[in-house]
């Protein structure tokens, strides 16, 4: 099967490979992704409610950790100590992360104010 757009041909040896329905024109599909834009709102609140997700699970593992090392202290033999220590450093890095990210956004506003 040839399909060509303009100048562009594109040739199927296996319809398997790409599918087997036809390809239609090049402004249709240009026209479906218009449609797709994002909104700044939708942008601004996807951005913060991913931030607000990842401050959460952050939080979470810090609990996390607090309990088991909680409960290593009263009941040493219901937890082992290898998971303990794994959930603190994945707890810590978290936190670095987070901490890495803060202070980027933090630079970056505050060269934002800076060129106004």
């Amino acid at each position: 099967m040839n399909f060509s757009f303009g100048s562009l041909e594109l040739n199927r040896t296996n319809p398997a490979h790409i599918g087997t329905s036809a390809i239609g024109s090049v402004d249709s599909v240009l026209r479906k992704n218009e449609n797709l834009s994002v909104s700044d709102t939708d942008r601004k609140e996807s951005f913060k409610a991913y931030l607000l997700e990842a401050a959460s699970e952050m939080n979470r593992q810090q609990i996390e950790v607090s309990a088991m090392q909680e409960k290593v202290i009263t009941d040493p033999d219901s937890v082992d100590i290898h998971d303990v220590t794994t959930a603190m450093a994945k707890a810590q890095m978290s936190m670095e992360l987070a901490q890495t990210v803060i202070d980027r956004l933090v630079k970056g506003w505050t060269e934002l104010s800076q060129n106004r």
